[in-house]
This record gives structure tokens, sequence and C-alpha cells, in this order.
């Protein structure tokens, strides 16, 4: 089937599942909206995000996608529920994959979560977590300055390493193995986190086991393109072209990314 799948973020974090996306499935075509103009989601209110999840999924829905990522976890926790039961086409979160990957990769069944306020507070993870293990140990941490930073792009120097330890602190008097990077925009920070947390802890993202979902989905309705599309991934903004172009051409390594402006109410 030749339709394109639909990935949504908050932001630019999505990209991290975009990336994995891409190099599972060549042959696809994607189009990706990030909400950078109400970024971060984190602090906002559950009715709050699933309006904002809920309007980036009509706009796709109108482009008729065969399929959506929620690349947001804070939008998967409160919105992808609602998703699932009312769209004509699958929807992959990514709490449950992510979840599903700590499992294998924790050796202790002690699992740390880094997420956004939402996100920790929603409790989606533990939930998730004890679905697979009843006996995971979890340690959730909110990490509000992270998505900001991320956000910026000043997400590789000095300061973002500072602020990464700073914000971390409270972790070493804890107990885990693995740790999930409980929010899309993460794994840009990775290097940073890995070095405060130490070698002995496996650091991960949903985006692996995500594509892996999707790849499964798709494989299952018989949906897969067989040839490549031939037509550009196409990336939505809300907010800054520039910004989101730099990201972009840094993070995906496309040297011209095609980059529309949207809008919401």
């Amino acid at each position: 089937m030749n339709a394109p799948i639909g990935v949504i973020d908050s932001g630019v974090g999505g990209l991290t599942v975009v990336k994995e996306l891409m190099r599972r499935l060549p042959n696809e075509q994607f189009l990706y909206i990030g909400d950078t103009a109400r970024c971060p989601y984190g602090p906002r209110s559950a009715t709050e995000v699933r309006k904002f999840t809920w309007q980036m999924a009509e706009a796709l829905k109108a482009q008729s996608i065969k399929m959506l990522v929620v690349a947001c976890n804070t939008a998967t926790a409160v919105a992808l529920e609602s998703l699932q039961k009312y769209c004509p086409f699958p929807v992959v979160g990514v709490i449950f994959p992510g979840a599903r990957a700590a499992i294998k990769a924790t050796r202790r069944s002690e699992v740390c979560i880094l997420g956004t306020v939402g996100t920790i507070q929603s409790g989606a993870y533990e939930l998730a977590l004890k679905a697979l293990s009843s006996s995971c140990h979890t340690v959730p941490l909110a990490c509000p300055a992270f998505v900001p930073l991320v956000e910026s792009g000043e997400y590789e120097g000095d300061f973002a390493k500072a602020l990464v330890e700073k914000t971390l602190e409270p972790l070493q008097k804890e107990s885990f193995d693995t740790l999930i990077l409980g929010c899309t925009h993460y794994p840009l920070l990775q290097d940073h986190i890995e070095r405060a947390v130490g070698p002995h802890v496996k650091v991960l993202s949903s985006a692996e086991e995500t594509a892996d979902e999707v790849d499964a989905i798709l494989n299952y309705y018989q949906k897969q393109r067989e040839q490549p599309s031939g037509q550009p991934h196409i990336f939505y903004t809300t907010g800054s072209i520039p910004m989101f172009k730099t990201i972009i051409t840094k993070w995906l390594e496309i040297e011209n990314p095609t980059i529309q402006q949207i809008s919401f109410k």
C-alpha cells in the first residue's frame, strides 16, 4: 500500500523515532508534524495535550496516511487509547515498546524512567513495566528542563552537560541497571545522560522497539511498500522553520528536507 506513514510529536524529539523508522523501513514515505510552537507538552494539562494530539492526527488523516506513530510519550500517555479507538488506521505509541525494551535489557528488574512531568505523573511507564514483569522495581524522575534544552538546539555543549548532571543528581542514591529515555527528545542528550549515570547502566530509547512494532503491523496488514516511494519525506512544524531544518539536517542527515509550516487553532 503506497500511502504514507504519519508521525506526530510535541516538537523535534520524535525525529529520533523517525530516524529508526527510516532505517528499518527505507521504502516508506513519512509525514511528520512537530508542534514546536506549543512545545513542551509535559507541563500541560491532559485535556490540552489530548486536543493538540488530535489536531495533528486529523491533519495527517486528511492526507490519507495508512498508519500513525505517536512519537511523544506525553501524548501517548493521554491520547493513545482514544486515537486507537476512533482512527480508521493502526495507531502506535512509544511507551509500551520502551517498556518492552527495558524488560528485555534489565538484569535485576530495576528500571529508571526519565520523562516529562506529564508522562511521569501519568504512571504509564510503571503500568506498562508491571504488566510485562510484576516484580519490576521502578525509579521515575521528571526532567522538565530537558525538552526546552533540546528544542533550543543547545544540547551538545558544556551547558547541556552541566544541566543533565544537575537534573540527574537524585538518582545517585537509587539502584537500577536500566534507564528508559521516556521522552523522544532525550536521545539527543543520551551521551550526557550515559556519562552521568555511569557505564553500569543500560540507557535505551523506545525508537528501535517502536520501529519493530510498526514493521510487524505493516506486515500483518500487508501494507508495506514493495518499492521505494520516490516521494520525499515531509516535515511540518508549527514553529521556527530554520531551527527545525537545522536539527532535521543534522539528526536525519537529509541535506535539503522538505519542510512546511502548519498551524492549529
